[in-house]
């Protein structure tokens, strides 16, 4: 049993070793590598279904669904590599900026042609 405070809330761990021979090399450095290996499993999920929307397709056909698996997870491989050559910081933020430029560029084209539907204020008047 292992107990770490994570924004001031205190967690607790419960780890089993099959062997005993393995608890006597287990100690906190270890609990803290298994842990990072943990995390680094939980940031893998998180990213295939936040980003890569692993779990968002509209087929049934066996071959669709398995192209689609494969196609989610060369992104994250992508990502991945991305992020290791330095090109992209957060894959978060990547997704969220994605098509900012494409609608802003729509909106500059689209817009100056509808200026009737812009609101037209006029000053309250006291009768």
């Amino acid at each position: 049993m292992f107990r770490g405070v994570v924004e001031n809330q205190p967690h607790h761990y419960a780890l089993y070793q099959p062997n005993d021979e393995d608890w006597v090399a287990f100690d906190r450095p270890a609990f803290l590598k298994l842990h990072d290996q943990h995390w680094q499993i939980e940031q893998y999920h998180r990213t295939l279904k936040q980003v890569c929307h692993i779990e968002h397709f509209q087929v049934r056909q066996p071959t669709a669904i398995r192209n689609h698996l494969f196609a989610a997870i060369c992104g994250y491989v992508q990502l991945q590599r991305l992020q290791a050559t330095d090109v992209i910081r957060n894959c978060y933020r990547l997704q969220r900026e994605l098509f900012n430029e494409v609608i802003a560029t729509f909106i500059q084209a689209f817009a100056p042609n509808l200026g009737h539907l812009n609101p037209q204020f006029q000053p309250p008047v006291n009768a």
